[in-house]
């Protein structure tokens, strides 16, 4: 086990090189050896911690900027989104319909024969519509 005990940041990036020396315990000459590059990295929380930070840097900035620059011009315009598609809405009811037309081997129904649907046909409506 290799820990690096004093981590500082100015630390990030700096390659360490270790070797790794096999030999039998009875004799002083080496079996092997090996070496291994290690290079220090900022944990996961540090890194988003850092991209949050040099966002808000560039927030700022581009803020300031824009502020200066900014002339009169025509206010946005913003499509608003009228719902879920027709696609959609129509995939859903043909779902729901599925769901409730009879299963194959139900003897009792007015629906015809080639109307039934299998057990796994169902399944995929109800994944589908879910």
């Amino acid at each position: 086990v290799i820990r690096h005990r004093d981590v500082r940041a100015s630390y990030y990036g700096v390659i360490d090189k270790f070797r790794l020396q096999v030999s039998e315990q009875s004799q002083r000459k080496a079996l092997g050896k090996k070496e291994i590059i290690a290079t220090l990295l900022p944990s996961a929380k540090e890194q988003q911690q850092q991209k949050e930070e040099e966002e808000k840097r560039i927030k700022e900035h581009l803020a300031e900027s824009v502020f200066f620059e900014q002339t009169l011009c025509q206010p946005e315009t913003r499509t608003v989104s009228a719902g879920p598609s027709l696609l959609t809405v129509f995939l859903g009811i043909v779902c729901i319909a599925a769901l409730m037309l009879p299963t194959l081997g139900e003897m009792e129904s007015l629906v015809p024969l080639y109307l039934h649907l299998s057990v796994n046909q169902k399944l995929v409506a109800a994944y589908v519509l879910g």
